[in-house]
């Protein structure tokens, strides 16, 4: 997708965006889906809607957000990042709010899908900045912790202010609203791009294709059963509302602490472990949650899924955000990721109803093991691998690796140990014809006589 916006070659540091704006944008982003199982049954109890039908408007809020993703991809450096989290953030605001204040069914609709698209386009600010970033995983492990911590607060306060479908919408809107202040410290473009990125391409291609593709099935199978959790909860394993949110609080805690563990481990086991293993123990941990019906299986299968969720989900935001400094595959593959996130609900409530909570629990756990594969590889291809000590490449080996750590060796020169590896492009060279300059030879002096 080309960016008609030509990118600098070099852009001082001090022009990087902030990291704590970046992260306050990206947890009024996420929240939409984070508290989309109260958003569904909230729906489902207090509105004429059928479990499917309430699924149906939690899908049509999010592929709003996926729009916006899609739309925005290669127009956040024409625009500006500032100008468009406002509008985002606008939108949230005015779309959320109308849902939460409308009796009617299509006015909260609307609501809905206007305040999936600002949602959508914060989050792609919010993406691109990230890819800017000179870390862009601790990053994205922040934006995690921020949207984790507020969801769960939200889950531990709803239940107790009262019924009704307008409270969770009016919290994501003041979310949204608190989150204004923080715009003013975007910059007037886009994330900078990093010298030999080539403007107006996409690198990694193929592989940017395979993980969106694949982050797209693995979103849609995990928030098939984030979107009925609080119907297995309530009617499978017999838990009351004010029980099922603290179970939501404490799995969402349990994301805290596996996002924390995740921004310490940085990159020392590399991407494709984490992606890989990571999404097979997710797959068996909705296999257990969906079949459980006692409150303490269903609580030991939400929790211990919630820890890991984020874990890979920030892996891969890192991984999207490696294959493109200037963010267009971050904000892609995070569109992908809505696209998948979007169609959650529906399908999970369309598995319920067809095969049972056990048996769309099967089918969700298969289709997540069919993906870790595909994530691992493009890591493994794309991603880069970490140099540890020992392991300078092509030449040298562990001798080169002392001298370049011993002393006097100029700082800012050699790579740390532990630093991803820098890419090798090749540039061809045009041969032009050689010219080489021979000296005259020494004219001859003029013997100068005297008169």
């Amino acid at each position: 997708m080309p960016d008609r916006t030509p990118a600098p070659l070099s852009e001082p540091a001090a022009a990087l965006p902030a990291a704590w704006p970046l992260v306050a944008l990206f947890t009024a982003g996420y929240l939409a889906p984070y508290l989309l199982p109260t958003v569904v049954g909230r729906l489902d109890a207090h509105l004429p809607l059928s479990p499917a039908q309430a699924g149906l408007i939690g899908t049509v809020l999010l592929l709003g957000s996926a729009a916006a993703g899609f739309t925005l991809a290669s127009r956040i450096g024409r625009y500006g990042p500032r100008r468009l989290a406002r509008l985002g953030l606008l939108l949230a605001v005015t779309g959320y709010g109308t849902a939460a204040a409308a009796p009617l069914l299509p006015l909260v609709v609307a609501g809905a899908v206007v305040g999936g698209f600002g949602s959508g386009t914060a989050t792609a600010v919010a993406a691109a900045g990230i890819a800017g970033q000179r870390d862009p995983h601790r990053a994205s492990a922040l934006g995690l912790l921020s949207v984790s911590a507020t969801a769960g607060a939200l889950y531990l306060t709803l239940p107790r202010l009262g019924g009704g479908h307008g409270l969770p919408f009016a919290a994501i809107a003041l979310v949204a609203a608190a989150v204004w202040p923080a715009t003013g410290r975007l910059g007037g473009s886009s994330a900078p791009a990093v010298t030999g990125v080539v403007p107006g391409r996409l690198p990694y291609p193929r592989a940017g294709v395979v993980l969106a593709g694949s982050l797209m099935l693995w979103s849609l199978a995990q928030n098939a059963l984030w979107g009925v959790s609080g119907r297995i909860g309530t009617q499978q394993a017999g838990l009351s509302e004010v029980t099922l949110g603290v179970v939501f609080a404490a799995a969402l805690g349990a994301g805290l602490l596996g996002v924390a563990a995740a921004s310490a481990l940085g990159s020392r086991l590399g991407r494709a472990v984490p992606i890989g293993v990571g999404t097979a123990v997710i797959a068996c941990c909705v296999v257990v949650s969906s079949s459980a019906r006692s409150p303490v299986g269903f609580a030991g299968g939400e929790i211990l899924w919630n820890a890991l969720y984020p874990v890979v989900l920030s892996y891969a935001i890192g991984l999207a955000a490696a294959l493109d400094p200037r963010g267009r595959w971050a904000v892609l593959a995070g569109s992908a990721s809505s696209l998948g996130v979007a169609c959650g609900p529906v399908t999970g409530s369309l598995l319920a109803e067809a095969a049972g909570f056990p048996g769309m629990g099967l089918v969700l756990g298969a289709l997540l093991l069919a993906v870790a594969g595909p994530m691992a590889a493009v890591a493994l291809h794309a991603g880069g691998r970490p140099l540890t000590a020992g392991s300078v490449r092509r030449r040298g080996g562990a001798p080169a690796a002392v001298l370049a750590a011993g002393a006097g060796a100029p700082s800012g020169t050699i790579p740390r140990v532990g630093a991803e590896e820098l890419s090798v492009t090749e540039i061809p060279l045009r041969r032009r014809p050689l010219r080489v300059l021979l000296p005259s030879p020494p004219a001859r002096r003029r013997a100068r006589t005297r008169v």
